[in-house]
């Protein structure tokens, strides 16, 4: 059990950082991920993997912690895939739970900020219950955070497990998957600049959104994760400055030297209008600080995007 962690989704964006902090710092690391939302295998020398889904498998061992990250995060990858998203989300967070009750582990499960909603407090803190569709296009994802939220507190109380959830916001770097129309707003927008393609925006592009580069969601989620006298809390891991899409938009063109042009789309049904993060509870908690600003987080995700380090 010591210095063990068995990870949910390890070979994801989130999942495949988080494996390699956990290994660099001398923990045995088990990986299970079905392989469903990344083109490729991010599984390092040293890690245990295994290719299942969260929902369906089994495990005897003792582990010291357990992280849950299956999930569906693209828009249009749980819009196609909404059955699955949820199954990821309920009986997988249920069947995750279940191993770390008997294995005595600490649960930490990553939710998102969109079980905020479009939220009415910005920047928002972690009160503010959320202003969801629970029957619209989103509501697979969205929804289903919520549910697993629902569950791991009755797990906590019922069974007084240590559970902690997170609700990151707009975590980017790299890794984050970038191909066809799954890709999030940060890799379209860079890949499409680097290929001098048309960048599209769905909606007028004045909606913002607040952006949190991987090394800082390593660093708060690790500290959350291993800190004593956090069960039952639930934090906002996210950064404060909000930016617009065309802005954000005209700053990757900067930063690419792109000929690329801007094109329109309809907007996506409830997409939130503002995003932020009130992080003012896990400065208190875990002394988090986002270090790394938007210009030099974009500009490492593009040098990764051009093959470099």
């Amino acid at each position: 059990m010591s210095n063990s962690i068995l990870i949910f989704g390890g070979n994801g964006f989130l999942g495949s950082h988080l494996a390699d902090f956990a290994l660099k710092n001398g923990f045995k690391v088990t990986v299970i991920d079905d392989l469903s939302t990344m083109e490729r295998l991010n599984i390092q020398n040293g890690v245990k993997f295994t290719k299942a889904k969260v929902e369906n498998y089994t495990d005897e061992e003792d582990y010291k912690y357990i992280v849950h990250l299956a999930a569906r995060p693209s828009p249009e990858d749980y819009i196609d895939h909404p059955l699955d998203t949820l199954s990821s989300n309920s009986w997988g967070t249920q069947n995750a739970l279940d191993i770390a009750r008997k294995s005595g582990a600490i649960f930490m499960y990553t939710s998102s900020s969109e079980v905020y909603g479009n939220a009415s407090i910005i920047p928002t803190p972690e009160t503010y219950y959320g202003y969801v569709n629970p029957n619209g296009i989103r509501s697979c994802y969205d929804e289903g955070k919520r549910f697993s939220e629902a569950l791991i507190m009755s797990y906590h109380r019922y069974y007084h497990i240590d559970t902690r959830i997170q609700r990151p916001f707009n975590v980017y770097g790299p890794r984050i998957r970038e191909d066809g129309q799954y890709g999030r707003v940060i890799p379209r927008f860079v890949k499409a600049a680097l290929n001098d393609e048309d960048i599209i925006i769905f909606g007028d592009g004045r909606q913002t959104r607040s952006f949190l580069y991987i090394d800082d969601w390593l660093t708060a989620t690790w500290k959350f994760l291993t800190t004593e006298g956090l069960s039952g809390t639930v934090l906002n891991i996210g950064a404060t400055k909000e930016i617009s899409i065309n802005d954000l938009a005209a700053k990757i063109l900067e930063l690419t030297q792109s000929k690329s042009k801007i094109v329109y789309k309809p907007s996506r049904v409830d997409d939130p209008a503002r995003r932020s993060a009130d992080i003012n509870l896990a400065k208190k908690l875990i002394g988090f600080e986002p270090s790394v600003d938007l210009d030099k987080g974009l500009l490492r995700t593009i040098r990764w995007f051009k093959g470099g380090n």
